[in-house]
Order: C-alpha cells, then sequence, then structure tokens
C-alpha cells in the first residue's frame, strides 16, 4: 500500500537518506524543513520525482496535512548548532512534537520520534541500555537540547496513554556518512575538513573521551525497522554502533585514510557537561527489531572521506559561528 509519508527536518543530514529510502519505496513523501542547518541540495536529485515534496516550515508552528505516517527528525543536533539559540533549541524539541502529535491524533497517523543518546548524559552506567534515566545538568548549556528531546520523549508517551497515538520513538547514537554538513561542529566532518586542508586536527580535551560511530545507511536501516514494528513496541529504542573508539583514535584514522600531513593536537578545553563516554547497549534492537549495524568505521569513513572530496566547500556555509 502506498502511504502519504512526512518527514521533517527532512532536508537535514539524516532526514534527506530518509528521504531517498522512501521516494524509492514508492512512497508519497513529504518534506519538511525550515534550512537552518540542512541544504536543499541535499534532496535536489529528488525534486523531480513525482512522489516527492518539499515545503518550506518550521516546526515550532502547526501544520495541517493528511499523512499517514511521520518521521519527526526537526531539531538542530549538534552542541554549536543547537546552543546558538537554545531557545529555539528546546521549542524546536517540545513546541515541534506537540505539533506532530497533535497532526498524528488528529489524522490517526503513526509518529516516529527521533530522540537522542543525549538524553542519557554524562553516564554513570555504560553501556548505556534504554532502563537507564541519566546523567543530565538541566540548567547547564546543553539543556536546551538534552532536555528538550527528554521532554519530547514525555510527551509521546503521554499521548500515547491519553489520546492513543500510535508512536514509536528511537534513541540516535552518533551517526555519520556523507551529506553530514562540513561546518556541524561534529569531530567526523571537523577532522575530515581539518584534514584534506592539511590544517591542525583539534581535539577538545585530551581526546580520551569516547563515541560509538554509526554509519548513516545503518541507522536509517533501524529507523525503518522501528517503524514498522508492531504497534506494541514503542520503544524507547536504542541504534547505534556498540564499537567504542576515543576521539583520538578516530583523530589517527581520519589522518591515515586522507593521507594528511596535519598533526593532532589538544587546542580546546573540555566542554561543560561534555560525555565522557558514550556507547549503546543495542540488545534491545537486536532482539525486537533483528537490527544490527553493520558498516565498519573504517569502511563508513572512507564513504564519507569520497563524498569530502567531491563537494565544494564554496557552497557551504556555517549556519552558525560555533563550528
Amino acid at each position: 500500500m502506498i502511504k502519504r509519508v512526512l518527514v521533517t527536518g527532512g532536508a537535514g543530514f539524516l532526514g534527506s537518506h530518509l528521504c531517498d529510502r522512501l521516494v524509492a519505496a514508492g512512497q508519497d513523501v513529504i518534506c519538511v524543513d525550515n534550512f537552518f542547518t540542512s541544504q536543499i541540495s541535499n534532496v535536489e536529485h529528488l525534486r523531480d520525482r513525482r512522489n516527492f515534496e518539499l515545503i518550506r516550515h518550521d516546526v515550532t508552528h502547526p501544520l495541517f496535512l493528511e499523512v499517514d505516517e511521520i518521521y519527526n527528525l526537526a531539531c538542530p543536533a549538534a552542541p554549536g548548532h543547537y546552543q546558538y539559540n537554545p531557545i529555539k533549541t528546546i521549542k524546536t524539541s517540545v513546541m515541534g512534537a506537540i505539533h506532530m502529535l497533535g497532526l498524528a491524533k488528529r489524522v490517526r497517523a503513526k509518529i516516529l520520534h527521533a530522540s537522542t543518546s543525549e538524553v542519557y548524559g554524562d553516564p554513570d552506567v555504560h553501556p548505556q541500555p534504554e532502563e537507564y534515566r541519566g546523567n543530565v545538568n538541566p540548567i547547564g548549556p546543553r539543556a536546551c537540547y538534552d532536555e528538550g528531546k527528554r521532554a519530547a520523549e514525555t510527551l509521546m508517551f503521554d499521548y500515547r496513554r491519553q489520546n492513543g497515538v500510535n508512536i514509536r520513538v528511537v534513541r540516535i547514537f552518533n551517526t555519520y556518512g556523507p551529506r553530514m554538513h562540513p561546518y556541524d561542529g561534529r569531530v567526523v566532518s571537523n577532522f575530515i575538513r581539518q584534514a584534506l586542508a592539511g590544517e591542525e586536527i583539534t581535539l577538545y580535551g585530551s581526546g580520551e573521551q569516547t563515541r560509538s560511530f554509526c554509519y548513516v545507511d545503518d541507522l536509517i536501516d533501524g529507523i525503518l525497522k522501528m517503524m514498522d514494528a508492531p504497534d506494541d513496541f514503542p520503544g524507547p529504542v536504542n541504534l547505534g554502533n556498540p564499537e567504542e573508539f576515543t576521539i583520538r583514535q578516530l583523530a589517527e584514522m581520519v589522518k591515515e585514510l586522507t593521507g594528511s600531513s596535519s598533526s593532532i593536537a589538544m587546542a580546546r578545553s573540555h566542554p561543560a557537561d561534555d560525555p565522557m563516554c558514550r556507547r549503546p547497549d543495542i540488545n534491545l534492537a537486536r532482539r525486537r527489531l533483528d537490527w544490527e549495524p553493520k558498516v565498519p568505521l573504517r569502511d563508513g569513513l572512507e564513504r564519507t572521506l569520497r563524498w569530502f572530496k567531491d563537494i565544494d566547500l564554496s557552497r557551504f556555509r556555517a549556519p552558525t559561528p560555533n563550528y
């Protein structure tokens, strides 16, 4: 059956890859984006497809459409971007969730919400299972994103309990791949951009903090599986790669793959409330979704590097000064 599918944040990094998959599957896709950190070029190749529609809209305002499914991905996700306008960030998470849930309630649509590993904060439990309630500073500089996403999860489950809305919640861990914004401030894009330019590869803190990096194709597989999961499994479910690397190891791998002469230096202090470790427990996803990532970090970085080499960086502007 052909479904009418809404993707908020659909011109962003993850959203555009999701739109690709949905359009290829023959669904009627409505992509909504305000283009704060996203690029029209991410979905330019879809604009002449009969089953794709692009709408410029900000989810902090209501949206009235007839749809069968909603993927709610809209929100700046890089620290430099979401801290640039923290009030706007938390409004996007909270008001965006309210408006999309209201739409889902009105038209009886199934809705999947893209939450984040940041709901776990700087964790005391490692790796992080879904049962862990987190260690988040509610008044720190990252709270606009961390607490905004936590509040959005609350709204999802309250709408499910009170109004019977058919929800799905995924907690997305660090994801990378082609179409990352070159100036999003994340370590993968920062390191690749610096290495290709022969600039110093800069670490925050000692570089011993850890992250787990999931290639975008694997992540989209998990999102689609979650939308198609039985209605008695609303989540939340972790989606990420359980392989753990230090940030210094990532920098060394990027330097090796690019063949760069760049040096690696601790150039910036460790940001406030930045987690020292991050690794998903994906046993629930394995059990309920039959999902786990397949692309090793080295292979994914090679694919990402090829994309960075092909783009013209002059076509991109940093969305904020903080990248």
